[in-house]
């Protein structure tokens, strides 16, 4: 499969070795913040006049001021957008503000500072309009200082041909505020002469690129390079201060929405920063150092019960240890009880029940004995989500073997995940597992964390009574 490409075959690019190979992150792209902050210092004046102007109590005015910022941003209204709009922004200001009375209104009530008046509602119209008006003369600054090439962001376009050249060309207006300082292709569609930058490598180079020419933004505007590698790139420039923006398939014929960005008609989507890079991520730890230290605490009588069964079934060695790969390629030691005889050690993790006793069957087919993983997870070797660990060896096969297996070891090994829950486990399919577990990974939030852990329950009381 490739990008739609403009013709031509492209060459073959052996993906990077994920882990985090960037985490020291470049400088932030400070121009864009400033815009962000002074949007932000705009809307919090705006509050305050109008709040002013219609008079009210100092506890109200604090509510409502950090309710309408609060509801701005979860909004997306301080997202610095190339094609700067205050007609565009409308729509959105008015329905966040009207939400943001709605918090501030319940908030109000609850703490007894008082209830919803018809005033409020002239506050949400003036509110509105007063920051559409500022935000207006922002916009007309900022687009004068881009025009003028003193807020000019250095990009990359991947993709020389027609499409990457009539991105080029509308950016050199300067108008959106993004200078392209060369193209990124394998096989150039454009001949030379025709080229209004240079070709300064091919997709395999995107990361290395990015830092030498110190860029902030990467349009990818098609190119003939297969689209796996190209997924495989961009992934090894996940730790980089880099925004990633994609020209969408068929967008001849889809129709625009809201998070599409434009310039000269042609629609940009900005790829999502992976979850396990956002502020947010740091609460997953949190979480993991609390459940696993309250379950160790709980479970110590079971644990000791299983223990001294494990004891009479399979004699000394209560544990297994075993070596394991988690975060970064990074071996652990993987704690569990042991549910066989110790001196036996398959090279398959499956078809050994033959193996295995009545009390070793039963801790497997309750998960028993995953408990002193627990214990891997309080040390930080693991989390409670996130991908099953292996052994190196097999880490080493499946990753030769299966494109994108690496990329799981982007996130620390879990004791349960996505993979498990639905169904991928034992003699089952490595390349699925390795496709499940890295829509985790980007797609990580901590409610689907506690969705796997529940339907992880649910499996595990279901598997007990059979």
């Amino acid at each position: 499969m490739t990008l739609l490409g403009d013709g031509g075959a492209g060459s073959a690019v052996a993906p990077r070795s994920p882990g985090h190979p960037a985490r020291a992150s470049r400088r932030p792209r400070g121009r864009r913040s400033q815009l962000t902050l002074l949007m932000l210092a705009c809307d919090g004046l705006c509050v305050l006049a109008v709040v002013a102007l219609f008079g009210s109590s100092a506890p109200a005015v604090a509510v409502f001021s950090v309710s309408v910022l609060v509801v701005h941003a979860f909004a997306g209204l301080y997202r610095v957008r190339l094609d700067l709009s205050v007609l565009d922004d409308l729509p959105l200001l008015l329905s966040s503000t009207l939400a943001a009375t709605g918090v501030a209104a319940i908030v109000q009530v609850a703490t007894g500072l008082g209830t919803l008046q018809v005033r409020d509602l002239w506050i949400v119209v003036g509110q509105t309009l007063l920051v559409a008006v500022a935000r207006s003369v922002l916009y007309a600054v900022r687009r004068r200082q881009r025009i003028a090439g003193r807020v000019a962001v250095r990009t990359l376009v991947v993709g020389c041909g027609g499409l990457g050249l009539q991105l080029v060309e509308a950016l050199s207006s300067g108008e959106h505020g993004l200078r392209p300082v060369g193209f990124i292709d394998d096989d150039p569609r454009l001949p030379p002469a025709q080229r209004p930058l240079p070709v300064l490598g091919g997709i395999a180079d995107l990361r290395e690129l990015v830092l030498r020419h110190r860029a902030d933004v990467v349009v990818i505007a098609y190119s003939n390079v297969p689209e796996m590698i190209v997924v495989d790139v961009l992934r090894g420039c996940q730790g980089l201060a880099v925004e990633i923006l994609v020209v969408p398939r068929f967008w001849q014929v889809t129709p625009t929405h809201r998070l599409l960005q434009s310039v000269n008609g042609v629609p940009l989507e900005q790829l999502r920063r992976p979850a396990f890079r956002a502020p947010t991520w740091a609460l997953k730890r949190v979480v993991d150092v609390v459940a696993s230290s309250a379950g160790l605490l709980l479970a110590t009588p079971v644990l000791a019960v299983c223990a001294l069964a494990v004891r009479r079934e399979v004699g000394a060695g209560v544990l297994f240890r075993q070596e394991r790969v988690g975060l970064d390629g990074q071996r652990f030691e993987l704690l569990k009880l042991q549910t066989m005889r110790p001196d036996v050690e398959s090279d398959t993790r499956w078809n050994v029940e033959d193996r295995v006793g009545p009390v070793g069957g039963w801790l497997r087919r309750t998960s028993l004995d995953e408990l002193p993983q627990l214990w891997n997870v309080l040390r930080g070797d693991m989390s409670l989500v996130g991908p099953r660990p292996e052994r190196p060896h097999f880490v080493e096969r499946f990753s030769r073997d299966h494109d994108g297996y690496l990329w799981r070891h982007r996130v620390p090994a879990g004791v349960t995940g996505w993979a498990q829950v639905n169904g991928l486990r034992g003699d089952t399919s490595i390349e699925a597992r390795a496709r499940f577990d890295n829509h985790y990974v980007e797609n990580w939030s901590l409610w689907l964390d506690v969705k796997i852990l529940l339907r992880t329950v649910v499996q595990v009381l279901t598997a007990a009574g059979r």
